[in-house]
């Protein structure tokens, strides 16, 4: 009760990131989003006193953090152009200026335009746990907590992006979204596409979030000659493209 068969979805959106900005052009042709694995990591060590206790033999839980944040950068740089990895949140104890920290908790998020890409980060990441777990007095627990998978776009609907951008006369470029938007969901029951435009500095989420008039303004056109292309050519019916 209350579904509905949905010919095509097209979404037009800013890019949240400077991609577009930066290769100055005011259009960005989706072409899919990033999927996206995340955990939750406890690390333990021991809490002791930050003066008394030698640097040799400290087990200090928030060290280790950052050796696998470090780890968390280099397996997104060793799987570019499209692997992400973020470390968004920490939380060490007992969080005193004195104290060697004995627990850290922290989070890690995974991105990949694939999957055999993100298994392959995720088991990097399991390999820079495995050294933490293995040195003597730490303990380390990760726990996956979220998965999305990698969502390709309907290439029928991204080549009517692409020839609506032409067609403007518009200077366009292939991109990848790495947040998750309303078409990834959309995607999983009906051809789906995507419109980026330039926002400032790539910032989004943020009440200095800024796009040009004139962007905005592209990116509405060529959403219009996209659903038109498509409703010109195309017989949409029962979530199918049929020529």
């Amino acid at each position: 009760m209350g579904k509905r068969n949905i010919g095509a979805y097209f979404e037009a959106h800013i890019e949240q990131g400077p991609i577009l900005e930066a290769n100055d052009l005011p259009i960005g042709i989706v072409e899919g989003a990033l999927g996206q694995r995340w955990f939750d990591v406890d690390i333990t060590g021991q809490e002791a006193h930050a003066g008394p206790t030698p640097m040799a033999m400290r087990r200090d839980a928030l060290l280790a953090a950052a050796q696998l944040i470090q780890a968390v950068n280099q397996i997104a740089l060793d799987h570019a152009p499209h692997g992400r990895g973020t470390v968004g949140y920490i939380d060490g104890f007992p969080n005193s200026r004195n104290v060697i920290p004995g627990r850290v908790s922290l989070t890690v998020d995974l991105r990949a335009a694939d999957d055999a890409v993100l298994d392959s980060m995720c088991g990097a990441l399991d390999q820079a746990c495995g050294r933490i777990q293995a040195s003597p007095g730490y303990s380390l627990n990760k726990k996956e907590v979220v998965y999305f998978p990698p969502q390709p776009f309907d290439p029928r609907l991204i080549d009517a992006v692409r020839e609506g951008a032409a067609a403007l006369d518009l200077g366009a470029m292939p991109v990848i979204s790495g947040a998750g938007h309303d078409a990834v969901y959309l995607a999983r029951v009906a051809p789906t596409a995507m419109i980026f435009v330039p926002c400032k500095d790539g910032i989004s989420h943020n009440e200095i979030e800024d796009a040009r008039p004139d962007h905005l303004e592209a990116g509405a056109n060529v959403l219009l000659h996209a659903m038109l292309r498509c409703c010109g050519t195309l017989t949409l019916r029962q979530g199918q493209l049929a020529a």
